[in-house]
């Protein structure tokens, strides 16, 4: 099927086709596992990557002001913790001449996203707020539907409209006509009461009623919840320096009635000798834990990191606070590498700023403190780059070594999190947990449920086919009778 068009695609594409299983179900997903629709819509949308060159658009092959208004960007996560892609519509305005650069812009921060975080499906968030009829564009409303109906399979959970101007109803009538019963039902619209059905207020700002104080400016490019520039590297939180003021603090409180200088001295040394036994204990406790959740291993060009997308923490009422990270360095020179947290005062990465050998491994314990609990919507991003064998390792050489070293020689890799919740003990949970069989994310939940929905789907047609057929054999059968009585009719009329 695809020789016979094989200069329509980008050889990219069809290698990551033929390597990509989850690419290839998201499609099938898309189309209710039709194979015939599935290949049509590869055909289509393969089609349209080589026609925007999508695997090469790049912020410098757009212009810089596309970025500076912030009409689009993600940020944020819904409360089933899918990522938000917003759409600032008051900040869009018709031109024709700018279309195809804006359209470019939505495929840039679509694909920037699926190669980002694998392909896990998107929220989209029109907000409408101070909006009106100059800023009505049904040609782009258009692609950007399409974009998610026709290019991008299973990658939309829901949109979520904010305050739709009532000027605005007759224009959104024409967009469900190109939806489809599917995406039609993903339509949520909204206004400032409701909109934290799907939203928490942490991700909404002021105007939608939420608390986020995030401010949108370019550069850098918003690169969801990591936006500090390299320039400025350096662990979020320095956990060595953290730790050692959480230990003075209770060890003032603790010993109050001895020399404040006394207890700062003893509990420096406490911690230097404990340091060592702890962090022992901490690596074979959490690796016992985390033996057979990291079924998985991200093999990047200078680290492979296991476990490959997710950490697993307990509730609080499972108490399972700590995981293992394991970088194992691939390449023939040291490479450092550093760990960022979107809630640095949840966590304590040790170490969170450091180098690995050649060929070598190393455990990194990622664990919370004080009375936190994991969430979803929590991020861990691993930054890696080669250095020169004549570079030290220490902390000095390591910060001017960040500051120094040029963003596309760094790997990037990141993690979510996952809370596994409590339960009570059934034969079902056993079993689970016998075999340490990681909970369902979400995402594979939705893919369940959306399977067993076309099916579903399937079985109501093919009853109503049924019940369609039945209906005419009926009128059929009385007919043929009729026809037959009246024949009866005529020839005993004729007889008499």
């Amino acid at each position: 099927y695809f020789l016979d068009k094989s200069d329509k695609y980008d050889s990219r594409d069809v290698e990551r086709l033929q390597q990509d299983d989850k690419w290839v179900d998201n499609y099938l997903i898309w189309r209710h596992d039709i194979v015939d629709d599935t290949l049509k819509m590869i055909d289509e949308s393969f089609q349209w990557r080589k026609e925007y060159t999508v695997n090469d658009l790049s912020e410098s092959v757009l212009p810089k002001w596309l970025f500076e208004i912030g009409a689009l960007f993600l940020h944020g996560y819904d409360k089933e913790g899918y990522k938000l892609f917003w759409f600032k519509v008051k900040h869009h305005t018709r031109d024709p001449k700018q279309q195809l650069d804006k359209k470019k812009l939505v495929a840039f921060w679509l694909e920037h996203y699926a190669k980002r975080d694998h392909g896990k499906p998107l929220t989209v968030v029109f907000d409408m707020a101070e909006t009106g009829i100059s800023h009505i564009d049904l040609d782009f409303v258009r692609f950007i539907v399409n974009c998610f109906t026709d290019y991008y399979p299973n990658f939309l959970t829901k949109i979520v409209i904010f305050e739709m101007p009532w000027i605005m109803n007759a224009a959104f009538k024409i967009v469900k006509g190109w939806l489809g019963p599917d995406a039609i039902s993903m339509l949520k619209f909204t206004n400032k009461n409701d909109v934290q059905e799907y939203i928490s207020g942490e991700y909404l700002p002021p105007h939608m009623g939420g608390t986020d104080s995030f401010k949108y400016s370019y550069p850098p490019l918003v690169d969801d919840d990591f936006q500090t520039p390299l320039c400025e590297n350096g662990p979020i939180t320095s956990e060595d320096e953290h730790e050692s003021k959480e230990e003075i603090d209770g060890d003032t409180k603790e010993a109050g009635e001895l020399n404040e200088a006394q207890n700062l001295n003893q509990k420096k040394m406490n911690s230097i000798e404990q340091m060592s036994k702890s962090e022992e204990t901490d690596k074979t406790e959490v690796k016992a834990k985390n033996a057979k959740k990291a079924l998985t291993t991200f093999k990047g060009p200078l680290l492979h990191i296991s476990p490959a997308e997710e950490l697993y923490f307990g509730s609080k009422e499972t108490g399972e606070k700590k995981c293992l990270i394991v970088l194992t360095n691939v390449t023939k020179n040291v490479v450092a590498f550093k760990v960022r947290t979107t809630a640095p005062e949840k966590y304590r990465v040790k170490p969170s700023n450091s180098s690995c050998e050649p060929g070598s491994s190393l455990d990194i314990i990622v664990s919370l403190h004080g009375g936190f609990a994991a969430s979803l919507q929590d991020r861990f991003l691993i930054m890696a780059a080669e250095m020169d064998q004549s570079s030290g390792a220490g902390v000095p050489e390591l910060t001017q070594f960040w500051k120094e070293v040029p963003r596309t020689k760094v790997m990037e890799h990141r993690l979510r999190c996952h809370v596994i919740e409590s339960s009570k003990p059934s034969s079902l949970t056993l079993k689970d947990n016998a075999f340490n069989i990681p909970a369902k994310t979400n995402e594979d939940l939705h893919i369940q449920l959306t399977h067993l929905l076309q099916i579903n789907r399937r079985l109501e047609e093919q009853m109503n086919r049924c019940l369609w057929f039945q209906q005419l054999s009926v009128v059929l059968s009385l007919l043929s009778v009729t026809v037959a009585a009246f024949c009866f009719y005529l020839a005993y009329a004729q007889r008499s």
